[in-house]
């Protein structure tokens, strides 16, 4: 079977690599050269688990939805990734950059956002730790995701609203990737997805990895068993899936399914749906699948969701599907939108809009009565609340 770590080089298959210009060149090749180091020294490891349980709340529930598994025939655990301080998956990773930054003697941090749980996640860690926090965030972003925006001033950060493209997640990036330049000496790039250049997409889906790792032992403890039938998750960049995927990767008899953002379809030239309709490009120091067009101008992406809203993939997920490891569906608006108003009735809790889409992988695929299928929750709907009101009158008028 083949592997699905990454090489010395940093490629997953044909994807990965580090594409950056000369002025980051000595950041990314000392950061190569010591994460594993610093990852595996037992003292890091034992102030990331520490904070891990006593700040973040891990480990995160696996819930048995018992309502949505007699509504699908099935055995459906939802891992609540939305129960963690500050809402998502994205302080697993914050947490362990934060720790490899201050290592590093650097005193200065910049991230990007997109739904902005990457970008609370990261101000959060900043406040803890006493560092410097600069967070980019597309202008689009910051009106339908105020109240992350809200929160990440309050804890000290200074968000910059990004004008340029169509003012999401790939123009943050844009953005902070030109301040890394700038400033390449005293600071450190939080990225928050699978993405960027290597060691990256392996560093983040390490530090993300907790979620798998935690699937694998509650399982044991609820069913006797420490794998389950499928594991579903939802795709953007690629963080949460990673995680969700990582210890799960070799296991062949466990069924990965990844669910990207089809936006308004995938004819309808308003999508962010990569897998389906990329090609093979570079992006922010990458090379993965990229919506492009054919002389490579990247192709304005589309989701309802800010988190997905990205014209890219991490190389991890895009070598999977390649090779055929996952399976990938491509989820409407519409559909992730059902998902929201469903879940939230049958089992009181109110998804974010990127797991929403993970959700509605549940009406488009058929599973047998003694499948066990856990899907990643990976964050909470608070966020996403202005949009949920506008669209609920929406639906209601029709």
């Amino acid at each position: 079977m083949k592997s699905f770590n990454v090489n010395q080089d940093g490629y997953y298959g044909r994807f990965g690599g580090a594409y950056v210009p000369e002025i980051l060149r000595a950041n990314v090749e000392n950061l190569k050269e010591i994460y594993l180091r610093e990852l595996n020294d037992p003292a890091f490891q034992a102030e990331f688990r520490e904070l891990l349980r006593d700040y973040v709340g891990r480990p995160s529930p696996l819930y048995y939805a018992r309502r949505l598994s007699e509504k699908y025939g099935t055995k459906i655990y939802l891992k609540r990734e939305d129960l963690n301080h500050t809402g998502a998956h994205k302080i697993n990773n914050t947490i362990g950059q934060i720790l490899l930054a201050r290592r590093m003697g650097k005193k200065r941090i910049i991230a990007e956002t997109g739904a902005g749980q990457h970008g609370v996640a990261t101000a959060t860690v900043c406040a803890l730790m006493n560092m410097e926090c600069v967070v980019y965030m597309g202008a689009t972003d910051v009106k339908r995701q105020l109240s992350n925006v809200e929160k990440m001033e309050m804890l000290g950060a200074k968000v910059i609203a990004v004008e340029s493209g169509n003012q999401t997640l790939k123009d943050a990036v844009n953005e902070a990737i030109q301040d890394w330049c700038s400033h390449p000496r005293d600071t450190y790039y939080i990225i928050g997805s699978a993405v960027g250049p290597h060691p990256y997409p392996d560093m983040v889906a390490r530090f993300q990895s907790v979620i798998s790792e935690e699937i694998r032992k509650q399982l044991l403890e609820k069913e006797g068993r420490e794998e389950p039938d499928y594991v579903i998750a939802c795709i953007g960049g690629g963080s949460n899936a990673a995680g969700a995927f990582y210890h799960f990767l070799d296991s062949s008899e466990v069924k990965l399914i990844a669910a990207e953002a089809a936006g308004k379809g995938l004819e309808s030239g308003e999508s962010a749906a990569t897998i389906h309709l990329g090609s093979e490009g570079i992006i922010h120091g990458s090379r993965t699948l990229v919506m492009q067009t054919p002389d490579g101008q990247v192709i304005e992406p589309y989701s309802i969701s800010a988190g997905l809203d990205y014209p890219g993939i991490g190389p991890l997920q895009a070598y999977m599907a390649q090779e055929k490891r996952s399976e990938v569906l491509a989820i409407t608006d519409d559909e992730a939108l059902r998902a929201v108003y469903s879940i939230t009735k049958m089992e009181g809790i109110i998804p974010a809009l990127e797991s929403a889409h993970a959700l509605a992988v549940l009406e488009r695929k058929t599973f047998q009565p003694g499948d066990i299928v856990v899907i990643n929750l990976s964050g909470r709907g608070d966020k996403d609340m202005q949009t949920y009101r506008q669209l609920k009158a929406a639906y209601t008028e029709q």
